[in-house]
């Protein structure tokens, strides 16, 4: 079986790969977080919140695949599945049932909080190791942050 060899040193390697699994398991929760919220959001701003949180969505999924793949670039093997996630994501529980439309929004707002500071956190873990996983958290943590004060604008 061929596995891709990556050009950075063991330590290097190590650091980075931790930080890969860590962004795609923070991204794949994100998304299930965004989108039990958005099957259950009520209220006046229902479809407002409703179609952002599908934004967020979007971006979670679309990013997830960029760590996925940034991780097998470098030989590591990435790991989305649901009981990866559930231990070891930093994102919080979401309730079951309705929620209400400012409800929902504070539940985005820690969440996208909640991953916003690991990414940071990822950001200067990895600028010696590998400075173009650095860039792929940099990218990412700006779009989180732009959802993240979206959010926030909702109930200011």
């Amino acid at each position: 079986m061929y596995v891709a060899k990556s050009p950075l040193s063991d330590a290097d390697q190590k650091t980075v790969s931790e930080a890969l699994q860590g962004a795609l398991v923070d991204l794949v929760d994100l998304s299930l977080v965004a989108k039990q919220v958005h099957w259950n959001v009520i209220g006046p701003r229902f479809r407002s919140v409703h179609l952002q949180l599908d934004e967020v969505v979007d971006t979670a999924r679309q990013h997830s695949d960029t760590v996925a793949e940034r991780a097998s670039t470098l030989g590591v093997s990435p790991d989305g599945r649901a009981a990866t996630v559930a231990q070891s994501s930093g994102i919080g529980k979401v309730s079951e049932g309705w929620i209400k439309d400012s409800d929902a929004i504070g539940v985005l707002v820690d969440a996208l909080g909640a991953v916003i500071t690991r990414f940071r956190e990822r950001i200067d873990a990895t600028g010696e190791a590998d400075p173009v996983s650095q860039d792929i958290f940099i990218g990412i943590t700006a779009d989180l942050e732009k959802h993240h004060w979206m959010f926030q604008a909702e109930n200011g």
